[in-house]
């Protein structure tokens, strides 16, 4: 998913700013809260899947996020820390 030349805080800065401006507000605010409290520690795996999952829709985000749909494979258990870090703020 990421450009080999990226640099590491190039990539946090880029998936933050992508966490920050997504289509509808309630994902911003989520996704900021979320990226804010979990990108510095996330492994290169996580970021890719984390990457990966900031492609998706913010519709199906969304309902993913409240429970409306079931939150389809790989993005399950990433889904579930994002609805919590939501729960904690």
């Amino acid at each position: 998913m990421s450009e080999t030349s990226e640099t590491h805080e190039n990539r946090l800065k880029r998936l933050k700013m992508r966490s920050m401006r997504r289509g509808i507000k309630e994902m911003d605010i989520l996704l900021t809260a979320y990226a804010d409290a979990n990108l510095s520690l996330m492994d290169h795996a996580t970021l890719d899947l984390y990457d990966q999952l900031l492609h998706e829709n913010d519709q199906d985000l969304y309902q993913w996020v409240t429970g409306q749909v079931q939150t389809p494979a790989p993005y399950g258990d990433l889904i579930a820390d994002v609805a919590q870090t939501h729960k904690k703020a």
